[in-house]
């Protein structure tokens, strides 16, 4: 079994900023990739970043430019820093991971809200 612990969601103004972090402990033998989906109220969940165990990122348009995704391969952590967030990132972010046999895992979830 693989645990994911998310932690940096909170409530932020327009233009600002937040990191999240996502920390995958137990049976993680051999990760694949790791990242972020988000679901946005009324919307269907939505892939917004993933990093590969070779580094490589991936972004949603909406995104690019203003979110980066790094990771920790010691430490089995994954970050998005987010910045000039806007309205429409409100979002649950969730957390996954990936493992090379296929496996996933994800998060319990981090609420997100970018609100004057």
């Amino acid at each position: 079994q693989v645990q994911l612990v998310e932690s940096g969601g909170g409530l932020v103004q327009p233009g600002g900023s937040l990191r999240l972090s996502c920390a995958a402990s137990g049976s993680v033998f051999s990760i694949s990739n790791m990242g972020w989906y988000r679901q946005r109220p009324g919307k269907q969940r939505e892939l917004v970043a993933r990093i590969t165990s070779s580094s490589t990122t991936n972004y949603i348009d909406s995104v690019k430019g203003r979110f980066t995704i790094s990771g920790d391969a010691a430490k089995n952590t994954v970050y998005l820093q987010m910045n000039s967030l806007k309205a429409e990132d409100t979002a649950v972010y969730y957390c996954y991971v990936i493992l090379v046999d296929g496996s996933i895992y994800w998060g319990q979830g981090t609420q997100v809200t970018v609100s004057s």
